[in-house]
């Protein structure tokens, strides 16, 4: 018998399918038991029909059930990976229109800043429901959340619970497959330490093949003859990664203007996507810089993510048309983690866990994002790491906001969510009434999903 695997949110044509093909692709879970749970029933025959269809190509014992029942969804489950957004679009207009009335407009809007805030508000009380129900049902199981505001929420699971909890984020992984482009060398080669929160890790060092990468990369920005080199465009997924225009070093270069002028400055680079990391730098997301434009980066609406949502619906169906299944990996870390913890195979991710030195300039306690180190035995952090005092103090600001949101979401406190919104680095540029008046909107806006709010 292989584990039991429960998906909360099932039903996602987002995450689910990519997460389906590395179990495919994962010898140890051929035989695993899917649980696959939704509060929307419409989507999860079409998950279940995909499990099998994957089963029958690939020849392996794979499983799966579906279930609108959080609790028997859980009960026995070794492994419970959540991907789920508290009220969906609806909720997240509201994230990002709110604000906007008050000057302060998100490229993203689900970490920091307001719509940050008031996504966490409405998750955690539906993470802390699970977190109880594991507790009571599997308390052995391992939570793996994919979930955003996700250091936040990863914070509140272990804060109120005893279930052991991980957050695992794709885009370290992106920025070494990105560097691994731009200096020439395979990605297996490049090792970065990192320490950081999601959406801002920092590398402060990086290893490729025993070379300095980070001196490589600084090299690279001064030689424009590089810079006008070609990449490679034999491999798989080619636009999909890099998107459309993207044919030198330089073109790759212009996509990441954010990370490379911190990199310039402070000698560490941060190691998420340009969009992400200005929400975290309120300088770059201003009105005098078109909104993040001068910078290539373009605010993410609603209206994106529906069309996103059309697409992934639509690649879903070709996949259950297809004769044969890719054995690329997704780049999700879910697949190889749980191999590592089955198989007390050792193994190096970026992922989120509570603060235990870690991270150098954050208090013990917080959840941060660094390089953990998986195996027979658990998670656990990697290194000991410092980042410079620019970043530094952005790093403490941000988990201050981060322990304030927590806080605020566990116990329904309107005063938190004030205290929160006051330190947080976008909210933070507003006047003082305004940042009392933006809560209440919030709070107000978004009441139906906030039941721990008076």
């Amino acid at each position: 018998m292989g584990p039991r695997i429960t998906i909360i949110g099932g039903g996602s044509y987002q995450w689910v399918p990519k997460l389906l093909i590395d179990v495919a692709n994962t010898p140890v879970l051929a035989d695993a038991e899917l649980v696959l749970e939704d509060l929307d029933p419409r989507p999860l025959p079409t998950m279940v029909a995909l499990v099998e269809h994957l089963a029958a190509v690939r020849g392996i014992g794979v499983t799966a059930r579906a279930t609108t029942d959080q609790r028997e969804a859980v009960a026995g489950a070794d492994f419970v990976i959540v991907n789920i957004s508290t009220g969906g679009f609806e909720s997240m207009r509201l994230d990002l229109e709110i604000p906007a009335r008050y000057g302060i407009r998100h490229s993203v809007g689900d970490t920091v800043g307001p719509a940050g805030v008031s996504r966490a508000l409405r998750n955690i009380p539906v993470f802390a429901a699970l977190a109880a129900d594991m507790e009571e049902l599997c308390p052995d199981a391992w939570m793996l959340n994919l979930t955003n505001p996700m250091t936040t929420i990863c914070r509140a699971v272990t804060k109120s619970s005893s279930i052991r909890t991980i957050g695992l984020c794709h885009e370290v992984t992106v920025t070494q497959f990105m560097l691994g482009l731009l200096l020439d060398r395979s990605f297996l080669e490049i090792t970065p330490t990192v320490a950081g929160v999601n959406h801002l890790p920092i590398v402060t060092a990086l290893d490729v093949g025993g070379d300095d990468g980070l001196a490589l990369l600084d090299e690279l920005l001064h030689d424009e003859a590089r810079a006008a080199e070609p990449l490679p465009d034999d491999f798989p997924g080619r636009d999909e990664v890099l998107g459309d225009g993207v044919r030198t070093r330089g073109d790759l270069l212009a996509h990441h203007r954010v990370k490379l002028e911190l990199f310039r400055r402070s000698g560490a680079l941060p190691a998420a996507g340009d969009r992400h990391l200005v929400e975290f730098f309120a300088g770059f997301l201003t009105e005098a810089s078109g909104w993040g434009e001068r910078w290539g980066v373009r605010l993410t609406t609603i209206e994106d993510r529906e069309a996103h949502q059309a697409q992934y619906v639509r690649e879903v169906d070709e996949l259950l048309a297809a004769p044969t299944v890719t054995d690329m990996p997704s780049g999700e870390m879910v697949a190889p983690v749980i191999r590592c913890l089955l198989e007390d195979l050792p193994g190096w991710f970026p992922l989120n866990i509570p603060n235990d030195t870690q991270v150098a300039d954050v208090p013990a306690g917080p959840v941060v994002e660094s390089m953990c180190v998986v195996d027979g035995d658990g998670v656990r952090g990697r290194d000991v790491v410092g980042v410079p005092t620019v970043l530094a103090e952005t790093l403490r600001r941000v988990s201050t906001a981060q322990e304030l949101t927590v806080d605020a979401a566990l116990t329904g406190s309107r005063a938190g969510v004030v205290d929160a919104l006051l330190v947080d680095p976008l909210a933070s540029r507003l006047d003082y009434d305004a940042v009392h008046a933006l809560a209440d909107e919030l709070l107000s806006g978004t009441k139906r999903w906030l039941p721990q709010f008076p």
